[in-house]
């Protein structure tokens, strides 16, 4: 009986063992910090889309009654070895359109990183839509091809380079009379002159190839000292850097040849400040004067409005007058950022916002751009100095197998002699 009184015992305080642990365990932790919850992950910000890809600028479908700005202000980033010529020739603008539009931007170390805008929408200029039309403070060739009544009309576009200080490219009207591919220049006795002063000493006769400063295409015109063409050295492009003949990207000159017929009349205006309405809207594009113009341009589209004609633009700019703010227009001159702005009344301070509504896309090649991305790649500052510095065309020419001039039809115009220059023969 009493052995087995001591194994019950021994029984139960064995069972009671672990409840005591426990409780013992249990009033421990009533003097213990509890352990804090574990820390909230932090919140990953949403990946950005990626950029979109850019649409080639260059063609445009326009209604004639309505329309007289053209295009998309886009902005895209600089990569790391990227310049502002290496974007322009990218986007197919013009050295001078991309420095114009980045103030304090380094055109050979913008930075990894930045943002740039790309000055891809156009005020046209204010002229007959015919034929080709060049814009020389713009530095910007538009080309309407002939389009039948009723039809929509097309714009294209494209920039240029311009002869140079004291080599003027002249404004006026003239057309086309021969294209020739495969061009042989012969620098003028002038030109060769010019050269040797400075100690580059010219052939006589620069072949057809990839030495020839006129490209492989380009057209004659009604002004004998005058062409327009390719170059072997795109950078000049956007540029006052010829001896007053215009010059195109290579790739663009090529579609131009196998589009613009013989017999297109050519007018050279000099615009340095547009007026252009888009809908209800006036915008103005201002690109500063030429260096060596004779008009003052000091007041830009003010000093236009007091000059104004009986054109249907400025018509319809007198019947809103009281909705445009001149005020706005002349600060766009100084410094001229070459973007169009509006300077209607209700849309304060319009530059910025312009500027801030830039469409972003990838820094690529745009869809349906003209160049392959491949040739005349990259040049530095010093290759670039050097290039503007070499030698430059002028208008006398030879070719292998010549096109023959053809007269003009009997709707172009006669060429009018140049008024903004001349060219050596």
């Amino acid at each position: 009986m009493r052995s087995r009184t001591v194994r019950s015992c021994c029984s139960g305080a064995r069972r009671l063992a672990p409840v005591l642990a426990l409780a013992a365990l249990a009033g421990c932790s009533l003097f213990r910090t509890p352990a804090p919850p574990p820390a909230a992950p932090e919140p990953v910000a949403p990946t950005p889309p990626p950029l979109a890809r850019a649409t080639a600028t260059h063609r445009f479908t326009i209604d004639p009654a309505h329309d007289d700005v053209v295009g998309t202000l886009q902005s895209t980033i600089a990569g790391k070895d990227d310049t502002l010529p290496d974007i322009a020739r990218r986007f197919n603008v013009g050295y001078e359109e991309m420095v114009r539009a980045n103030p304090g931007v380094d055109p050979w170390l913008p930075g990894e990183g930045r943002e740039v805008i790309v000055p891809t929408r156009f005020v046209l200029p204010d002229a007959p839509r015919e034929g080709l039309v060049i814009n020389v403070a713009a530095m910007r060739l538009y080309y309407f091809p002939p389009h039948a009544k009723g039809e929509p009309q097309v714009v294209i576009t494209h920039p240029i380079g311009i002869g140079k200080v004291g080599w003027q490219t002249p404004e006026g009207t003239t057309h086309i009379v021969a294209r020739v591919k495969d061009p042989i220049w012969v620098p003028p006795v002038s030109v060769r002159k010019e050269h040797l002063e400075n100690g580059d000493v010219l052939p006589p006769k620069v072949p057809a190839g990839p030495d020839n400063p006129l490209g492989a295409y380009m057209f004659r015109l009604g002004w004998p000292s005058y062409l327009i063409h390719g170059t072997n050295k795109p950078y000049g492009v956007g540029m006052r850097s010829s001896h007053g003949c215009v010059r195109l990207y290579p790739e663009d000159i090529a579609i131009l040849y196998d589009t613009v017929p013989i017999g297109t009349p050519v007018r050279v205006v000099n615009q340095p400040y547009l007026l252009g309405w888009s809908g209800d809207t006036l915008y103005a594009q201002a690109y500063g004067a030429l260096e060596d113009d004779k008009p003052s341009w000091r007041h830009g589209p003010e000093s236009m409005r007091k000059k104004a004609g009986s054109s249907p633009l400025w018509k319809r700019i007198k019947a809103h007058d009281a909705d445009i703010d001149w005020a706005r227009a002349r600060a766009l001159v100084d410094p001229p950022r070459g973007v169009p702005v509006s300077i209607m009344k209700r849309d304060g301070d319009a530059l910025a916002a312009t500027l801030a509504g830039a469409r972003r896309v990838r820094n690529a090649l745009p869809e349906g751009a003209t160049w392959d991305g491949q040739s005349g790649l990259l040049v530095d500052e010093k290759q670039f100095q050097e290039m503007i510095g070499a030698r430059e065309p002028t208008a006398t020419t030879a070719a292998p197998a010549p096109a023959s001039p053809a007269p003009a039809p009997a709707s172009a115009p006669a060429a009018s002699p140049p008024t903004g220059g001349s060219a050596p023969h």
